[in-house]
Protein backbone atom coordinates (compact mmCIF):
# COMPACT_ATOMS: atom_id res chain seq x y z
CA UNK A 1 0.00 0.00 0.00
CA UNK A 2 1.43 3.54 -1.03
CA UNK A 3 2.38 5.67 1.80
CA UNK A 4 0.00 8.45 2.33
CA UNK A 5 1.45 12.35 1.75
CA UNK A 6 0.98 14.07 4.17
CA UNK A 7 -0.94 17.58 3.14
CA UNK A 8 -0.73 21.09 5.05
CA UNK A 9 -3.33 22.97 5.62
CA UNK A 10 -3.74 25.27 2.15
CA UNK A 11 -3.88 21.38 0.63
CA UNK A 12 -0.05 21.25 -0.43
CA UNK A 13 2.22 18.70 0.28
CA UNK A 14 4.32 19.29 3.81
CA UNK A 15 7.66 20.61 3.39
CA UNK A 16 10.30 17.57 3.82
CA UNK A 17 13.67 16.62 2.79
CA UNK A 18 12.04 15.74 -0.97
CA UNK A 19 12.12 19.89 -1.14
CA UNK A 20 15.76 19.89 0.07
CA UNK A 21 16.98 17.88 -2.26
CA UNK A 22 15.24 19.19 -5.00
CA UNK A 23 16.46 22.51 -4.08
CA UNK A 24 19.64 21.35 -3.54
CA UNK A 25 19.64 19.66 -6.96
CA UNK A 26 18.77 23.41 -8.59
CA UNK A 27 21.99 25.04 -7.19
CA UNK A 28 23.82 21.48 -8.44
CA UNK A 29 22.65 22.42 -12.19
CA UNK A 30 23.41 26.33 -11.73
CA UNK A 31 26.73 25.21 -10.96
CA UNK A 32 27.23 22.93 -13.40
CA UNK A 33 27.48 25.63 -15.65
CA UNK A 34 28.82 28.69 -13.25
CA UNK A 35 31.36 26.92 -12.27
CA UNK A 36 33.34 26.87 -15.53
CA UNK A 37 33.35 30.24 -15.33
CA UNK A 38 36.96 30.26 -14.27
CA UNK A 39 38.12 27.49 -16.96
CA UNK A 40 35.98 30.29 -19.44
CA UNK A 41 38.74 32.71 -18.88
CA UNK A 42 41.89 29.58 -18.45
CA UNK A 43 40.63 28.71 -22.28
CA UNK A 44 40.63 31.94 -24.00
CA UNK A 45 43.95 33.28 -22.25
CA UNK A 46 46.11 29.82 -22.56
CA UNK A 47 44.67 27.95 -25.47
CA UNK A 48 42.85 30.34 -27.68
CA UNK A 49 46.22 32.43 -26.44
CA UNK A 50 43.89 36.10 -27.10
CA UNK A 51 45.88 39.11 -26.08
CA UNK A 52 45.51 39.71 -22.22
CA UNK A 53 44.43 43.47 -22.69
CA UNK A 54 41.75 42.55 -25.52
CA UNK A 55 40.50 39.66 -23.20
CA UNK A 56 40.17 41.78 -20.45
CA UNK A 57 38.26 44.47 -22.54
CA UNK A 58 35.48 41.90 -23.96
CA UNK A 59 35.36 40.53 -20.69
CA UNK A 60 34.27 43.45 -18.97
CA UNK A 61 32.15 44.20 -21.84
CA UNK A 62 29.84 41.01 -21.43
CA UNK A 63 30.67 41.02 -17.91
CA UNK A 64 28.64 44.33 -17.80
CA UNK A 65 25.87 43.32 -19.66
CA UNK A 66 25.64 39.96 -17.47
CA UNK A 67 25.36 42.35 -14.61
CA UNK A 68 22.20 44.47 -16.45
CA UNK A 69 19.99 41.85 -17.35
CA UNK A 70 19.95 40.12 -13.97
CA UNK A 71 17.18 43.28 -12.53
CA UNK A 72 15.93 43.68 -16.28
CA UNK A 73 14.84 39.90 -15.92
CA UNK A 74 14.21 39.89 -12.27
CA UNK A 75 11.61 42.76 -13.14
CA UNK A 76 10.27 40.90 -16.31
CA UNK A 77 9.58 37.95 -13.77
CA UNK A 78 7.78 40.03 -11.11
CA UNK A 79 5.22 41.94 -13.33
CA UNK A 80 5.00 38.52 -15.59
CA UNK A 81 1.22 37.39 -14.39
CA UNK A 82 0.34 35.57 -17.23
CA UNK A 83 -0.88 31.78 -15.73
CA UNK A 84 1.64 29.44 -16.98
CA UNK A 85 0.44 25.61 -16.61
CA UNK A 86 3.50 24.52 -14.30
CA UNK A 87 3.94 28.39 -12.58
CA UNK A 88 6.17 31.13 -13.55
CA UNK A 89 9.32 30.06 -11.60
CA UNK A 90 9.50 26.56 -13.07
CA UNK A 91 8.85 27.76 -16.91
CA UNK A 92 11.36 30.16 -16.60
CA UNK A 93 13.91 27.86 -15.15
CA UNK A 94 12.66 25.20 -17.36
CA UNK A 95 13.54 27.78 -20.81
CA UNK A 96 16.77 28.87 -18.50
CA UNK A 97 17.99 24.96 -18.31
CA UNK A 98 17.55 24.32 -22.24
CA UNK A 99 19.62 27.19 -22.75
CA UNK A 100 22.18 26.23 -20.49
CA UNK A 101 23.04 23.34 -22.51
CA UNK A 102 23.14 24.97 -25.21
CA UNK A 103 25.00 28.19 -24.16
CA UNK A 104 27.56 26.35 -22.13
CA UNK A 105 29.18 24.72 -24.52
CA UNK A 106 29.20 27.50 -27.36
CA UNK A 107 31.61 29.35 -25.26
CA UNK A 108 33.86 26.55 -25.78
CA UNK A 109 34.07 26.63 -29.40
CA UNK A 110 38.03 25.51 -30.30
CA UNK A 111 39.24 27.48 -32.92
CA UNK A 112 42.60 28.79 -31.84
CA UNK A 113 44.21 29.56 -35.40
CA UNK A 114 41.03 31.55 -36.23
CA UNK A 115 41.42 35.56 -36.86
CA UNK A 116 41.65 37.73 -33.71
CA UNK A 117 38.08 39.41 -35.04
CA UNK A 118 36.75 35.66 -35.77
CA UNK A 119 38.06 34.89 -31.67
CA UNK A 120 36.20 38.13 -30.21
CA UNK A 121 32.96 37.30 -32.26
CA UNK A 122 32.91 33.87 -31.20
CA UNK A 123 33.58 34.80 -27.46
CA UNK A 124 30.70 37.59 -27.28
CA UNK A 125 28.37 35.67 -28.95
CA UNK A 126 28.80 32.25 -27.16
CA UNK A 127 29.09 34.27 -23.50
CA UNK A 128 25.96 36.08 -24.36
CA UNK A 129 24.00 33.29 -25.49
CA UNK A 130 25.37 31.38 -21.94
CA UNK A 131 25.14 34.49 -19.59
CA UNK A 132 21.16 35.04 -20.41
CA UNK A 133 20.49 31.41 -20.09
CA UNK A 134 22.21 31.59 -16.66
CA UNK A 135 20.09 34.79 -15.76
CA UNK A 136 16.79 33.51 -16.91
CA UNK A 137 17.42 29.83 -14.63
CA UNK A 138 19.53 31.26 -11.71
CA UNK A 139 16.82 34.44 -10.84
CA UNK A 140 13.42 33.09 -10.38
CA UNK A 141 15.66 29.94 -8.81
CA UNK A 142 17.03 31.66 -6.14
CA UNK A 143 13.99 33.77 -5.85
CA UNK A 144 11.56 30.39 -5.64
CA UNK A 145 12.96 29.70 -1.52
CA UNK A 146 11.01 32.72 0.27
CA UNK A 147 7.69 30.70 -1.42
CA UNK A 148 8.44 27.04 -0.77
CA UNK A 149 8.37 28.01 3.02
CA UNK A 150 7.90 30.90 5.12
CA UNK A 151 9.15 29.53 7.97
CA UNK A 152 12.61 30.71 8.71
CA UNK A 153 13.93 27.06 10.16
CA UNK A 154 13.23 25.27 7.29
CA UNK A 155 14.35 28.61 4.65
CA UNK A 156 17.65 28.13 6.87
CA UNK A 157 17.58 23.68 6.16
CA UNK A 158 16.39 24.94 2.09
CA UNK A 159 19.86 27.64 2.16
CA UNK A 160 22.22 24.80 3.48
CA UNK A 161 21.07 22.51 0.71
CA UNK A 162 21.26 24.82 -1.60
CA UNK A 163 25.03 25.16 -0.34
CA UNK A 164 25.56 21.63 -0.57
CA UNK A 165 23.81 21.31 -4.55
CA UNK A 166 26.35 24.34 -5.07
CA UNK A 167 29.23 22.96 -3.60
CA UNK A 168 28.89 19.32 -5.18
CA UNK A 169 27.88 21.12 -8.58
CA UNK A 170 31.29 23.44 -8.36
CA UNK A 171 33.24 20.92 -6.80
CA UNK A 172 32.65 17.78 -9.62
CA UNK A 173 34.13 20.13 -12.72
CA UNK A 174 36.73 21.70 -10.50
CA UNK A 175 38.14 18.65 -9.49
CA UNK A 176 37.64 16.14 -12.27
CA UNK A 177 38.15 18.53 -15.39
CA UNK A 178 41.77 19.85 -14.85
CA UNK A 179 42.64 15.93 -14.90
CA UNK A 180 41.13 15.57 -18.24
CA UNK A 181 41.54 19.30 -20.16
CA UNK A 182 45.47 19.93 -18.61
CA UNK A 183 48.00 17.26 -20.14
CA UNK A 184 51.77 16.51 -18.71
CA UNK A 185 54.46 16.43 -21.49
CA UNK A 186 56.84 13.30 -21.64
CA UNK A 187 59.55 12.98 -23.63
CA UNK A 188 58.71 11.02 -27.12
CA UNK A 189 61.69 12.36 -28.97
CA UNK A 190 59.72 15.41 -30.95
CA UNK A 191 59.15 18.52 -29.49
CA UNK A 192 55.80 18.84 -31.25
CA UNK A 193 54.20 20.19 -28.07
CA UNK A 194 56.00 23.82 -29.35
CA UNK A 195 53.95 23.70 -32.31
CA UNK A 196 50.94 24.87 -29.69
CA UNK A 197 52.49 28.23 -28.49
CA UNK A 198 53.07 31.42 -30.99
CA UNK A 199 56.87 32.15 -30.15
CA UNK A 200 57.25 36.04 -30.03
CA UNK A 201 59.39 37.60 -32.66
CA UNK A 202 63.56 37.75 -30.78
CA UNK A 203 62.67 35.41 -29.23
CA UNK A 204 63.19 32.01 -30.99
CA UNK A 205 66.62 31.36 -28.82
CA UNK A 206 64.64 30.95 -25.99
CA UNK A 207 62.06 28.40 -27.50
CA UNK A 208 64.73 26.58 -29.86
CA UNK A 209 63.46 23.04 -29.99
CA UNK A 210 67.30 22.00 -28.54
CA UNK A 211 66.53 22.96 -25.30
CA UNK A 212 63.93 20.66 -25.33
CA UNK A 213 66.20 17.31 -25.46
CA UNK A 214 68.03 17.85 -22.72
CA UNK A 215 67.00 17.98 -18.67
CA UNK A 216 67.64 21.62 -17.65
CA UNK A 217 68.79 20.68 -14.21
CA UNK A 218 70.84 17.66 -14.69
CA UNK A 219 71.95 17.88 -18.35
CA UNK A 220 71.26 14.42 -19.04
CA UNK A 221 69.26 13.50 -22.54
CA UNK A 222 65.93 12.61 -21.95
CA UNK A 223 64.50 8.79 -22.40
CA UNK A 224 60.96 8.13 -23.88
CA UNK A 225 58.62 8.92 -21.12
CA UNK A 226 60.96 11.09 -19.23
CA UNK A 227 58.97 14.48 -17.78
CA UNK A 228 59.87 17.22 -19.93
CA UNK A 229 61.26 20.20 -17.58
CA UNK A 230 60.80 24.00 -18.45
CA UNK A 231 64.27 25.04 -19.48
CA UNK A 232 63.43 28.07 -17.38
CA UNK A 233 61.57 27.24 -14.14
CA UNK A 234 62.48 23.85 -14.13
CA UNK A 235 58.38 22.45 -13.16
CA UNK A 236 57.04 20.28 -15.27
CA UNK A 237 55.94 21.16 -18.40
CA UNK A 238 52.02 20.96 -19.01
CA UNK A 239 49.84 22.84 -21.92
CA UNK A 240 45.82 22.77 -22.32
CA UNK A 241 43.73 20.25 -24.74
CA UNK A 242 41.29 22.94 -25.83
CA UNK A 243 39.21 20.47 -27.90
CA UNK A 244 38.57 18.31 -24.70
CA UNK A 245 36.52 21.55 -23.01
CA UNK A 246 34.29 22.08 -25.56
CA UNK A 247 33.10 18.45 -24.70
CA UNK A 248 33.55 18.11 -21.29
CA UNK A 249 31.47 21.35 -21.27
CA UNK A 250 28.26 20.04 -23.05
CA UNK A 251 28.40 16.63 -20.58
CA UNK A 252 28.31 19.12 -17.74
CA UNK A 253 25.70 20.68 -19.49
CA UNK A 254 23.63 17.36 -20.20
CA UNK A 255 24.29 16.69 -16.26
CA UNK A 256 23.27 20.02 -15.70
CA UNK A 257 19.83 19.85 -16.98
CA UNK A 258 19.17 16.39 -15.43
CA UNK A 259 19.55 18.17 -12.40
CA UNK A 260 17.27 20.72 -12.95
CA UNK A 261 14.33 18.27 -13.90
CA UNK A 262 14.88 16.58 -10.99
CA UNK A 263 13.82 20.21 -8.94
CA UNK A 264 11.46 21.05 -11.14
CA UNK A 265 9.60 17.92 -10.75
CA UNK A 266 9.97 17.58 -6.74
CA UNK A 267 9.87 20.79 -5.55
CA UNK A 268 6.87 22.18 -3.99
CA UNK A 269 5.96 25.99 -4.51
CA UNK A 270 4.01 26.67 -1.05
CA UNK A 271 3.57 30.89 -1.52
CA UNK A 272 2.07 32.57 -4.12
CA UNK A 273 4.12 33.46 -6.94
CA UNK A 274 2.38 36.32 -8.67
CA UNK A 275 2.18 38.34 -5.38
CA UNK A 276 5.40 39.75 -5.51
CA UNK A 277 4.58 43.12 -6.02
CA UNK A 278 2.56 43.41 -2.71
CA UNK A 279 -0.39 42.36 -4.73
CA UNK A 280 -0.27 45.14 -7.18
CA UNK A 281 -1.22 43.48 -10.02
CA UNK A 282 0.45 44.08 -13.19
CA UNK A 283 1.91 47.40 -12.03
CA UNK A 284 5.11 47.95 -13.93
CA UNK A 285 8.44 48.15 -11.17
CA UNK A 286 10.28 51.42 -11.17
CA UNK A 287 13.82 50.13 -11.50
CA UNK A 288 15.19 53.72 -9.77
CA UNK A 289 12.94 53.29 -6.97
CA UNK A 290 13.94 49.58 -6.47
CA UNK A 291 17.42 50.19 -6.93
CA UNK A 292 17.34 53.12 -3.98
CA UNK A 293 14.64 51.07 -1.67
CA UNK A 294 17.60 48.21 -2.01
CA UNK A 295 20.39 50.42 -0.96
CA UNK A 296 18.81 51.41 2.31
CA UNK A 297 18.19 47.77 2.91
CA UNK A 298 21.32 47.45 5.67
CA UNK A 299 21.35 43.56 5.44
CA UNK A 300 21.01 43.25 1.74
CA UNK A 301 24.08 45.61 1.38
CA UNK A 302 26.26 43.80 3.96
CA UNK A 303 25.46 40.35 2.12
CA UNK A 304 26.24 41.97 -1.16
CA UNK A 305 29.65 43.04 0.20
CA UNK A 306 30.39 40.00 1.36
CA UNK A 307 29.60 38.22 -1.77
CA UNK A 308 31.08 40.76 -4.27
CA UNK A 309 34.46 39.86 -2.05
CA UNK A 310 33.89 36.26 -2.54
CA UNK A 311 33.89 36.69 -6.03
CA UNK A 312 36.31 39.66 -6.35
CA UNK A 313 38.30 36.84 -4.27
CA UNK A 314 37.38 33.40 -5.71
CA UNK A 315 36.52 33.99 -9.27
CA UNK A 316 39.33 36.70 -10.03
CA UNK A 317 41.96 34.09 -8.50
CA UNK A 318 40.78 31.00 -10.38
CA UNK A 319 42.49 31.99 -13.93
CA UNK A 320 45.63 33.63 -12.12
CA UNK A 321 45.82 30.14 -9.76
CA UNK A 322 45.23 28.02 -12.51
CA UNK A 323 47.92 28.91 -14.51
CA UNK A 324 50.26 29.34 -11.41
CA UNK A 325 49.77 25.88 -10.56
CA UNK A 326 50.78 25.27 -14.48
CA UNK A 327 54.31 27.76 -14.12
CA UNK A 328 54.79 27.61 -10.91
CA UNK A 329 54.24 24.31 -9.15
CA UNK A 330 54.09 22.20 -12.48
CA UNK A 331 50.52 21.04 -11.38
CA UNK A 332 47.68 22.60 -13.44
CA UNK A 333 46.43 19.04 -13.56
CA UNK A 334 45.87 18.33 -10.17
CA UNK A 335 44.87 22.31 -8.97
CA UNK A 336 41.07 21.00 -8.88
CA UNK A 337 42.42 18.41 -6.16
CA UNK A 338 43.70 20.77 -4.19
CA UNK A 339 40.63 23.48 -4.50
CA UNK A 340 39.05 20.76 -3.30
CA UNK A 341 40.68 20.75 0.32
CA UNK A 342 38.96 24.49 0.42
CA UNK A 343 35.75 22.61 0.56
CA UNK A 344 36.08 20.17 2.40
CA UNK A 345 35.43 22.50 5.75
CA UNK A 346 32.10 23.06 4.37
CA UNK A 347 31.12 19.92 3.96
CA UNK A 348 32.13 19.08 7.85
CA UNK A 349 29.96 22.10 8.63
CA UNK A 350 26.95 21.70 7.07
CA UNK A 351 25.13 18.74 8.94
CA UNK A 352 26.04 21.03 11.91
CA UNK A 353 24.68 24.03 10.23
CA UNK A 354 21.07 23.86 10.85
CA UNK A 355 21.54 22.95 14.50
CA UNK A 356 23.97 26.08 14.95
CA UNK A 357 21.57 28.68 13.05
CA UNK A 358 18.70 27.57 15.34
CA UNK A 359 21.00 27.91 18.26
CA UNK A 360 22.87 31.10 17.94
CA UNK A 361 21.68 32.89 14.69
CA UNK A 362 22.82 33.17 10.66
CA UNK A 363 24.63 36.34 11.12
CA UNK A 364 26.10 35.34 14.35
CA UNK A 365 27.28 31.80 12.86
CA UNK A 366 28.88 33.51 9.84
CA UNK A 367 30.42 36.65 11.93
CA UNK A 368 32.32 33.40 13.51
CA UNK A 369 33.50 31.66 10.24
CA UNK A 370 34.41 35.03 8.45
CA UNK A 371 37.26 35.49 11.14
CA UNK A 372 38.31 32.21 10.41
CA UNK A 373 38.87 33.20 6.46
CA UNK A 374 41.14 36.17 8.10
CA UNK A 375 43.39 33.76 9.42
CA UNK A 376 42.90 31.54 5.79
CA UNK A 377 44.25 35.12 4.05
CA UNK A 378 47.31 35.74 6.15
CA UNK A 379 48.25 32.21 6.33
CA UNK A 380 47.86 32.30 2.43
CA UNK A 381 49.71 35.85 1.69
CA UNK A 382 52.66 33.96 4.10
CA UNK A 383 52.77 30.87 1.36
CA UNK A 384 55.05 32.52 -0.72
CA UNK A 385 57.69 34.09 1.79
CA UNK A 386 58.33 29.89 2.39
CA UNK A 387 60.81 27.47 0.84
CA UNK A 388 59.36 25.84 -2.58
CA UNK A 389 59.87 22.63 -0.43
CA UNK A 390 56.71 23.56 1.84
CA UNK A 391 55.25 26.46 0.05
CA UNK A 392 52.10 23.95 -1.59
CA UNK A 393 51.97 22.50 2.01
CA UNK A 394 51.49 26.15 3.62
CA UNK A 395 49.08 27.15 0.43
CA UNK A 396 46.63 24.13 1.19
CA UNK A 397 46.84 25.13 5.30
CA UNK A 398 45.77 28.71 4.46
CA UNK A 399 43.08 27.39 1.85
CA UNK A 400 41.52 25.44 4.63
CA UNK A 401 41.07 28.11 7.05
CA UNK A 402 39.95 30.40 4.03
CA UNK A 403 37.19 27.51 3.34
CA UNK A 404 36.27 27.21 6.44
CA UNK A 405 35.03 30.95 6.59
CA UNK A 406 33.39 30.65 3.20
CA UNK A 407 31.78 27.45 4.04
CA UNK A 408 30.42 29.17 7.33
CA UNK A 409 28.81 32.00 5.35
CA UNK A 410 27.48 29.67 2.31
CA UNK A 411 25.71 27.40 4.13
CA UNK A 412 23.80 30.22 5.04
CA UNK A 413 24.09 33.01 2.51
CA UNK A 414 20.78 32.20 0.69
CA UNK A 415 18.85 32.32 3.91
CA UNK A 416 20.69 35.52 5.15
CA UNK A 417 19.42 36.68 1.74
CA UNK A 418 15.97 35.82 2.32
CA UNK A 419 15.93 37.50 5.47
CA UNK A 420 16.60 40.59 3.87
CA UNK A 421 13.75 40.74 1.36
CA UNK A 422 11.74 40.11 3.98
CA UNK A 423 13.48 43.25 6.04
CA UNK A 424 12.68 44.98 3.16
CA UNK A 425 8.99 43.77 3.45
CA UNK A 426 9.03 44.75 6.87
CA UNK A 427 10.62 48.21 6.84
CA UNK A 428 8.41 49.38 4.10
CA UNK A 429 5.45 47.51 3.31
CA UNK A 430 6.12 46.63 -0.23
CA UNK A 431 7.83 43.05 -1.04
CA UNK A 432 10.28 43.03 -4.61
CA UNK A 433 11.80 39.44 -4.15
CA UNK A 434 12.77 39.17 -7.30
CA UNK A 435 14.11 42.91 -7.91
CA UNK A 436 15.87 42.36 -4.34
CA UNK A 437 17.64 39.19 -5.61
CA UNK A 438 18.26 40.44 -8.64
CA UNK A 439 20.02 43.60 -7.78
CA UNK A 440 22.05 41.61 -5.30
CA UNK A 441 22.77 39.02 -8.49
CA UNK A 442 23.82 42.30 -9.90
CA UNK A 443 26.47 43.19 -7.96
CA UNK A 444 28.05 40.06 -7.96
CA UNK A 445 27.65 39.72 -11.25
CA UNK A 446 29.66 43.07 -12.06
CA UNK A 447 32.22 41.73 -9.66
CA UNK A 448 32.24 38.73 -12.06
CA UNK A 449 33.05 40.53 -14.64
CA UNK A 450 35.10 43.82 -13.09
CA UNK A 451 37.63 41.13 -10.96
CA UNK A 452 38.70 38.74 -13.53
CA UNK A 453 39.01 41.36 -16.19
CA UNK A 454 41.17 43.64 -14.16
CA UNK A 455 43.05 40.29 -13.08
CA UNK A 456 44.24 39.39 -16.49
CA UNK A 457 44.80 43.04 -17.41
CA UNK A 458 47.27 43.00 -14.23
CA UNK A 459 48.65 39.81 -15.47
CA UNK A 460 49.95 41.17 -18.80
CA UNK A 461 51.34 43.98 -17.51
CA UNK A 462 54.90 44.52 -16.25
CA UNK A 463 54.11 43.99 -12.83
CA UNK A 464 53.25 40.32 -13.29
CA UNK A 465 54.64 39.87 -16.94
CA UNK A 466 52.18 37.16 -18.39
CA UNK A 467 52.78 36.59 -22.25
CA UNK A 468 49.26 35.57 -23.46
CA UNK A 469 51.62 34.37 -26.93
CA UNK A 470 53.38 31.86 -24.90
CA UNK A 471 50.68 29.83 -23.21
CA UNK A 472 51.79 28.15 -19.82
CA UNK A 473 55.25 26.91 -21.36
CA UNK A 474 57.36 29.94 -21.55
CA UNK A 475 56.57 31.88 -18.93
CA UNK A 476 59.67 33.63 -16.58
CA UNK A 477 60.29 32.26 -13.07
CA UNK A 478 59.78 35.97 -12.16
CA UNK A 479 56.22 35.63 -13.74
CA UNK A 480 55.50 32.44 -12.03
CA UNK A 481 56.33 34.22 -8.84
CA UNK A 482 54.59 36.99 -8.99
CA UNK A 483 51.23 35.12 -9.51
CA UNK A 484 51.58 33.69 -6.11
CA UNK A 485 51.71 37.00 -4.35
CA UNK A 486 48.72 37.58 -6.73
CA UNK A 487 46.52 34.91 -5.88
CA UNK A 488 47.35 35.37 -2.37
CA UNK A 489 46.27 39.12 -2.45
CA UNK A 490 43.13 38.18 -3.91
CA UNK A 491 42.32 35.65 -1.42
CA UNK A 492 42.60 38.05 1.22
CA UNK A 493 40.71 40.92 -0.16
CA UNK A 494 37.92 38.03 -0.24
CA UNK A 495 38.08 37.22 3.36
CA UNK A 496 37.79 41.08 4.30
CA UNK A 497 35.48 41.95 2.23
CA UNK A 498 33.42 38.64 3.71
CA UNK A 499 34.65 40.03 7.35
CA UNK A 500 32.84 43.66 6.78
CA UNK A 501 30.16 42.29 5.21
CA UNK A 502 28.81 39.90 7.86
CA UNK A 503 30.46 40.78 10.51
CA UNK A 504 29.88 44.86 10.07
CA UNK A 505 27.27 45.42 8.02
CA UNK A 506 24.64 42.95 8.32
CA UNK A 507 22.58 43.55 10.82
CA UNK A 508 20.01 40.97 11.18
CA UNK A 509 21.04 39.22 14.16
CA UNK A 510 18.87 36.33 16.32
CA UNK A 511 16.97 38.51 18.21
CA UNK A 512 15.73 41.16 14.99
CA UNK A 513 14.70 37.61 12.94
CA UNK A 514 12.26 36.74 15.56
CA UNK A 515 10.68 39.88 15.89
CA UNK A 516 10.58 40.92 12.29
CA UNK A 517 8.82 37.43 11.65
CA UNK A 518 6.49 37.72 14.52
CA UNK A 519 5.66 41.21 12.86
CA UNK A 520 5.01 40.00 9.63
CA UNK A 521 3.37 37.12 10.54
CA UNK A 522 0.76 39.36 12.06
CA UNK A 523 0.54 42.08 9.54
CA UNK A 524 -0.32 39.25 6.75
CA UNK A 525 -2.79 37.87 9.11
CA UNK A 526 -4.21 41.04 9.36
CA UNK A 527 -4.16 41.66 5.57
CA UNK A 528 -5.83 38.10 4.98
CA UNK A 529 -8.50 38.89 7.41
CA UNK A 530 -9.25 42.20 5.62
CA UNK A 531 -9.18 40.47 2.08
CA UNK A 532 -11.66 37.95 3.52
CA UNK A 533 -14.03 40.34 4.31
CA UNK A 534 -14.19 42.39 1.39
CA UNK A 535 -14.91 38.94 -0.47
Amino acid sequence: MAKQVQLDANGHRKFGMMDKLAYAAGDLGCNMSFSLKGTVQTFWLVYMMMETGLFSILLLLVQAWDAINDPIIGSLIDADQRKYKHGKYKTYIFIGAVGLLVGGAAVFLPFPKADTVIKAILFVLGYIIWDAAYTMANVPYGTMLNIVTDKNEERASLSVFRSIGGAVGGMLPGVILPMLIWQKVTYDGTTGFLDKIEIPEGAEGQFSPDKFHNNPLTGDAYQTGDAVLSPLTGTQLEILLGDRVFWAALIMGVLGFIAFMFMLKNITIRGNEYAQLNNEGGQKVNFLKSFGTFMKNRPAVGCTIAAVGMFLGMQSASTATTIMFATHFGQASLSGLVMMVGFLPMFIFMPLATKLVKKYGKKEVSAIGSIAGLVGGLILCIFPLCPMSIQLVVYMVGLVFFGLGMGFYNCVSWAMMGDAIDYSEWKTGKREESVIYALHSFFRKFAQGVGPAAVIAIMGTPLIGYNSALGTIGQSPETASRLCWLVAGLYMLSAVCQFVGVAVVYNIDKKTVEKMNSELAERHAAENGLAGEEA
